[in-house]
C-alpha cells in the first residue's frame, strides 16, 4: 500500500487568525485536489494554570507547520513547545515551527554581567521538543539564526513594505533609522528605494536611562524638509519611535511616517503615538491587533502571503531566495 505524504498547518492560540489567512493563501497556490483546511486542535486547561494543547486529527506521516507568535512570550512559548512534542509523539514526519514574531530575540548577547541569554535558551528548547526546521520574520537580531542547529528560513517585511513607502505620495522621501542598531536596516531600504529616486539616510542616536526608558536623541542627516519613514523591526513601547519623531520634526521633516515589522505594542505605546509627530505608522500582522482596525494613524500590512508561499514552497523542496528581498 502507498501513503502520499502531505501538508498539515496548525495554529496555537496566539496566531489561529494569521494561520487561517497563510492556509486561504496556500489554498490559492496549489491544485484543487491538495487543497488544505487549517487542522483541529483543543487545549485543556487546569485549574492551577497548567495546559495541555492536543491535535484531534491524524497528523502520522505529514510534513506539520505549527503557526505562534510568542508574545507574550512566556505562555505562548510553552504551548508551541508542547504542540511541537505533541506531533513528534504522533508520529509527524517533519515539525516545522512557523514563528512570526520570535519573542526573547532582544536577549542574544550577554549586555551586562549575570545575565542569561533568553534567545539561544528559547531555541534550545525548540530544538529540544524536536522541531525540524524554524520559520520566522525579521529576528532584532540576524546573528540569532545561527543559534539553531535546524535549518532557519529568515523572512524579511521588506517583502511588504518597500511596495507601501513606493507607493507613499512623498517627494522628497528619506528613510531613518531610530537608533544606531537599525542603521544597516534603515541603508537596505534606502539603497533599493534609491533605484527609483534618491533617498538620503538619516540615523538617530539615542541613549537609555535604563531598559525601556529613553534619555536623549539627536539626528544625524539631512532632515530639513525631508518626508521622512522611519524604519524599525518592533514597536514596543513606541518610547524611542515617538521621540525620534518629535525630534525629526523640530529638526525641520515636512512629515514623518514609520514601517516595523512587530507591533508590540506595550503599556501605552497607543497612547504615544497618537500625541506624536507621526502621521501614519504601518505594521504587519505577525502578533494579531484586531482593536487598531479603523485606528486614525495605525495601518497593518499582512505578511500571511509571504508566509504562504515560502511554506509551500520549502514543502515541496523549491528555492526560497526568490521570496527575499534584503
Amino acid at each position: 500500500m502507498q501513503f502520499e505524504h502531505r501538508m498539515e498547518v496548525f495554529a496555537c492560540r496566539a496566531s489561529r487568525g494569521f494561520a487561517q489567512k497563510i492556509v486561504d493563501y496556500l489554498n490559492t497556490m496549489v491544485p484543487e485536489a491538495e487543497k488544505i483546511h487549517l487542522g483541529d486542535s483543543e487545549v485543556t486547561n487546569f485549574s492551577d494554570g497548567e495546559f495541555q494543547p492536543s491535535f484531534t486529527e491524524s497528523v502520522r506521516g505529514a510534513t506539520v507547520f505549527i503557526v505562534q507568535s510568542t508574545m507574550p512570550p512566556a505562555e505562548n512559548l510553552m504551548e508551541l513547545l508542547l504542540m511541537v512534542d505533541a506531533a513528534k509523539r504522533a508520529s509527524a514526519d517533519k515539525v516545522v515551527a512557523v514563528i512570526p514574531y520570535f519573542g526573547w530575540a532582544r536577549q542574544d548577547r550577554k549586555d551586562k554581567p549575570r545575565v542569561s541569554i533568553g534567545a539561544k535558551l528559547a531555541a534550545n528548547l525548540l530544538t529540544a521538543a524536536g522541531v525540524d526546521r524554524i520559520m520566522t520574520c525579521d529576528l532584532h537580531a540576524d546573528q540569532i539564526q545561527g543559534f539553531f542547529d535546524v535549518p532557519v528560513d529568515h523572512l524579511y517585511a521588506s517583502k511588504v513594505f518597500l511596495p507601501v513607502i513606493s507607493n507613499l505620495p512623498l517627494r522628497n522621501l528619506a528613510i531613518a533609522a531610530p537608533d544606531m542598531g537599525g542603521a544597516k536596516r534603515a541603508n537596505s531600504y534606502a539603497r533599493e528605494l534609491s533605484k527609483r529616486k534618491d533617498c538620503p539616510v538619516i540615523i538617530c542616536h539615542k541613549t537609555r536611562e535604563r531598559a525601556n526608558v529613553v534619555g536623549k536623541i539627536t539626528a544625524i542627516g539631512e532632515v530639513e524638509g525631508k518626508d521622512v519613514v522611519i524604519m524599525d523591526d518592533m514597536i514596543d513601547t513606541a518610547g524611542t519611535l515617538c521621540k525620534a519623531a518629535d525630534v525629526l520634526k523640530a529638526m525641520g521633516a515636512a512629515s514623518v511616517r514609520a514601517c516595523a515589522t512587530h507591533g508590540v505594542l506595550s503599556g501605552d505605546a497607543l497612547k504615544r503615538i497618537h500625541d506624536s509627530a507621526l502621521e501614519e505608522v504601518y505594521i504587519t500582522d505577525t502578533i494579531p491587533h484586531p482593536e487598531l482596525e479603523g485606528d486614525s494613524k495605525m495601518r497593518i500590512v499582512s505578511m500571511a502571503e509571504v508566509f504562504a508561499s515560502v511554506i509551500n514552497k520549502v514543502y515541496r523542496y523549491e528555492p526560497i531566495s526568490t521570496e527575499f528581498i534584503f
